[in-house]
């Protein structure tokens, strides 16, 4: 029987040492949620925050379909090789396989003068403003810029949990980055930017304006790329690719 672990911990050995943010904000108990098939020793698990779903333990297709519930869509990311066919088998063609890439956790590894030159560097039309109850409330307007907030139900979760950082243009919202995730040493990026705006060196600045925000916090802002383009964002910021891995994106219908 699925349920849902009031001491998502006890998961951990599951996962093991896997360093991912986001299943570390679940296990943590933070953010999200962690399913199980016993409350105390399970043999089996999910960790649920937003759109993703980590998998553990022995394979078990129920714990997947936890992930869809309420949603239209979810990524499943698979501890292991043994979840990829019950994976297949389950959603059939709703699941497609898809590639992502994790990036080394080095707080050593960024250049704070080069951060702080791009974070300086754009346009005087544009002007990046760390996110308050009013600009929290206006990510949440768009759907390309919620994600920027999503994850965090009111404006008292997001003081006191979140943080991030806007463009605006004439008082109007152009591009983000902000905390996706958090778990208690570090937050997951989220970077998004209205489709006009693109390619303008937006998203690398506030970006950059972000990452030293965290460092200065003394919190690591880990990055997991979606796409190629992502993870050569990250890259320019400092970021250096560990490894890809595979993943579903899965739909309900």
């Amino acid at each position: 029987m699925i349920c849902r672990m009031n001491a998502p911990g006890q998961a951990a050995a599951l996962f093991g040492d896997w360093p991912e943010a986001i299943l570390w904000s679940c296990l943590q108990g933070i953010m999200g949620a962690v399913y199980g098939d016993d409350p105390a020793a399970p043999r089996s698990a999910a960790a649920i925050l937003g759109d993703f779903c980590f998998l553990a333990g022995e394979p078990l297709p129920e714990l997947a379909e936890q992930a869809l519930r309420g949603r239209d869509s979810c990524i499943l990311i698979p501890r292991d090789s043994r979840w990829e066919a019950p994976i297949a088998r389950t959603f059939g063609s709703r699941a497609a396989p898809i590639t992502r890439y994790a990036t080394r956790k080095d707080p050593a590894g960024f250049d704070r003068p080069y951060l702080q030159k791009l974070a300086s560097g754009l346009d005087k039309s544009y002007t990046i403003r760390i996110i308050d109850e009013d600009l929290y409330d206006l990510c949440k307007e768009e759907t390309w810029s919620r994600d920027l907030a999503a994850q965090f139900p009111s404006w008292d979760a997001f003081r006191n949990l979140g943080l991030g950082f806007v463009v605006l243009q004439e008082g109007r919202l152009v591009s983000g980055a902000a905390s996706y995730a958090r778990y208690r040493e570090g937050i997951e990026i989220e970077i998004d930017t209205h489709p006009d705006f693109r390619r303008r060196g937006l998203a690398l600045a506030c970006g950059a304006r972000l990452i030293l925000e965290c460092l200065d916090w003394g919190l690591y802002p880990s990055w997991d790329a979606h796409t190629p383009a992502s993870l050569a964002l990250a890259e320019r910021l400092g970021y250096a690719l560990s490894h890809p891995y595979p993943a579903f994106f899965v739909t309900a219908r």
